[in-house]
């Protein structure tokens, strides 16, 4: 029977599955929604994640990976059975996959093996750990074996890594714990200074990803947002505009600027030149925020693009990572 290869991006706001043959199959939001009374997980991904911010006292709808790494091990090992088995089907009993899971650049070995014994746990007969950059690269479609400089920006959503890449290992790397969560955080702050207006995480990620934006449009463009009038206690809704967003990401965006340079600057010369030459990579869903190339190739001089459907890439490499390590025996 042909091995059964899995890759998983386990990411702090969403999990994806490929599975070799079909493809990413599985994309939901890593949410956990828990009964504190019985004690019992009532619902897991998208319906857990409908809850957030809705539930009545006894409901706590969770998230166990917080900045890409497990913060509650049996709620994380749980959610992962879960999603194995709704992504592998009727199949899963009697074929226990070979997993490729991936971790941020600056994991330590102690969260490196919380994920590994999670995955084992979670039905695995082998596992595989990858770093997230050399996932994004192997799925972006880089051949990261030659002895070429790459450089790729993966902005998920609780850590950004930045890594050069060459000969299949990653030279200089950088992980910050500043990514797609912290957009939000920032827009949320920055209504609440501005607006007087408390608004939920569901409304300023929809105010990112409609009008967010980190690099000046060239029309400004605007929302309606709701939520509490924080004098009168009362709901409000206000318009905000992209101008507005600009603003208030600015500082966020500005720290994974900064790892780019900070990366940039210990990159041996050689690769350097590479990097020049062949531009830098920008994926994860963060890399989704309107103006960031823009705003990368400014503060660089460096050609920045984002990769061909930037949400699934990691997953992608990650399930093609045994392919590549058969290739290197």
């Amino acid at each position: 029977m042909a091995n059964l290869d899995v890759g998983i991006d386990l990411g702090t706001a969403n999990i994806l599955i490929y599975i070799k043959g079909r493809g990413v199959v599985l994309n939901e939001p890593t949410v956990i929604a828990y009964d504190k009374d019985s004690e019992k997980i009532v619902e897991i991904g998208e319906e857990a994640k409908l809850m957030l911010g809705r539930t009545p006292g006894n409901l706590i709808a969770i998230k166990p990976l917080q900045h890409g790494v497990i913060s509650d091990h049996t709620q994380a090992e749980e959610m992962l059975k879960y999603f194995i088995k709704k992504a592998i089907g009727r199949n899963f009993f009697g074929r226990r996959p070979r997993i490729s899971i991936c971790v941020p650049s600056g994991a330590t070995e102690v969260e490196k093996r919380a994920v590994e014994s999670a995955t084992y746990n979670a039905g695995a007969r082998f596992v595989n750990i990858v770093e997230e950059p050399i996932a994004a690269a192997i799925g972006a479609g880089i051949d990261i074996v030659r002895p070429v400089g790459n450089m790729i920006v993966d902005i998920g959503g609780g850590t950004t890594d930045v890594a050069v890449i060459s000969m299949g290992g990653a030279v200089v790397t950088s992980s910050i714990k500043v990514a797609g969560n912290d957009f939000d955080d920032a827009i949320i702050k920055y209504i609440r200074k501005r607006h007087n207006l408390l608004i939920g995480d569901r409304s300023a990620e929809e105010v990112k990803i409609h009008i967010g934006t980190c690099y000046k449009r060239p029309e400004n463009i605007s929302m309606d947002v709701s939520g509490r009038n924080l004098v009168t206690g009362l709901p409000k809704t206000v318009t905000i505009t992209s101008d507005e967003t600009e603003e208030a990401l600015r500082e966020t965006v500005g720290q994974i600027v900064e790892a780019v340079h900070s990366v940039l600057e210990k990159t041996p010369p050689e690769l350097a030149a590479d990097i020049a030459d062949r531009g830098i990579v920008l994926t994860g869903g963060g890399a989704l925020l309107h103006g960031l190339e823009q705003l990368i190739e400014e503060k660089t001089g460096i050609t920045t693009m984002t990769a061909e459907d930037p949400m699934s890439v990691v997953a992608v490499g990650t399930g093609k990572y045994m392919e590549y390590l058969a290739n290197q025996e």
